[in-house]
């Protein structure tokens, strides 16, 4: 699993534009900046669409204010339906939403999660991460119902 110090291992994540299908690099993504990258197990599930989507929404401006250009959200879905999420929570211009729709991106970090019990098969698990010009600088993971991924913990490594 990746930890942090780790320079994020090269994928392309892709996101749905006014051209058609967009990749992007997780090298361009990363160069010359400081992104906050969290992760979600699906798009339109209750606890990523009701409580982790809007906290990163919420606490947007104070995220950025702590030296965060970008705020990135991926999940192991497809680039459409990323796109009307996206739409469909109105995160405009705040929350960049990309698709690691075959999960390589997933497990190349070690983050991959088997739901296929809850009918959903392999995912992400939900993780956010500081990352700075590609190395990872804080990390936090959900596991055993610890909310370590939540914008409150972002803003809290940020201080």
């Amino acid at each position: 699993m990746i930890q942090t110090h780790d320079h994020l291992p090269e994928a392309t994540l892709h996101c749905r534009g006014p051209q058609g299908l967009d990749g992007c690099t997780i090298s361009e993504l990363t160069a010359d900046q400081r992104i906050v990258l969290f992760a979600v197990p699906g798009a339109f599930t209750p606890t990523c669409s009701d409580t982790h989507v809007p906290g990163f929404l919420t606490l947007n401006d104070e995220i950025r204010a702590r030296g965060i250009d970008e705020i990135v959200c991926v999940s192991v879905n497809d680039p459409f339906v990323m796109k009307f999420w996206a739409e469909h929570l109105g995160v405009g211009a705040a929350i960049r939403f990309l698709s690691d729709g075959n999960g390589m991106f997933t497990r190349s970090i070690g983050m991959e999660r088997d739901m296929s019990g809850g009918a959903m098969g392999m995912r992400s698990k939900r993780y956010a991460m500081i990352v700075d010009n590609g190395v990872v600088q804080w990390l936090g993971v959900d596991e055993s119902g610890l909310q370590n991924a939540s914008a409150e913990s972002v803003l809290a490594a940020l201080t």
